[in-house]
């Protein structure tokens, strides 16, 4: 058993995680919020995959083809970069994207900590492969849960919140 002023959680919640019924401020509206910040990261997302590749046809047109093999190595980085761009996101210090944080949102490991990249990263390709699968019902098991915890939540252990006060 820890020493009584051992503090196991960073978190300055009260409890953790947060009850959806005394602390219901976290979990208002969090699936929507989550659906609209997805949007705004496809947004971004979108843009650097055109930029990059808008870049490197005109270098190659630059040229005159020279460049035309590069197309092959990026072909796989494009497949990669929202796995990328959400995992190193998500797992760096501020653990959410930059949808996630114009939406008050935060992404936190179920012990009160942040993610660990691990854990993003397993949260991200687990919510590509049930998107994949699944399309739209992914959303269904955040519905039916009070925490609004998504299947790839749980697979990665981790959880979304809104943020409050910082």
């Amino acid at each position: 058993m820890p020493p009584p002023n051992l503090v196991l959680s960073p978190s300055p919640l009260d409890g953790w995680p947060p009850d959806p019924l005394t602390r219901p401020e976290y979990y208002r509206d969090v699936t929507l919020l989550r659906m609209l910040a997805y949007a705004i990261d496809v947004l971004i997302i979108a843009l650097i995959g055109g930029l990059l590749t808008l870049t490197l046809w005109l270098l190659t047109l630059l040229t005159l083809g020279l460049l035309w093999p590069l197309h092959f190595l990026l072909a796989p980085f494009l497949v990669a970069l929202p796995l990328l761009y959400h995992g190193l996101q998500i797992g760096g210090p501020g653990a959410a994207t930059i949808g996630m944080r114009v939406f008050g949102l935060k992404v936190w490991n179920i012990t009160g900590g942040s993610p660990t990249l691990a854990q993003a990263l397993v949260q991200t390709a687990g919510f590509y492969a049930t998107l994949a699968f699944f399309g739209g019902l992914l959303l269904l098991v955040a519905l039916f849960n009070p925490q609004r915890r998504a299947l790839h939540d749980f697979l990665a252990g981790t959880i979304i919140l809104r943020k409050m006060g910082d």
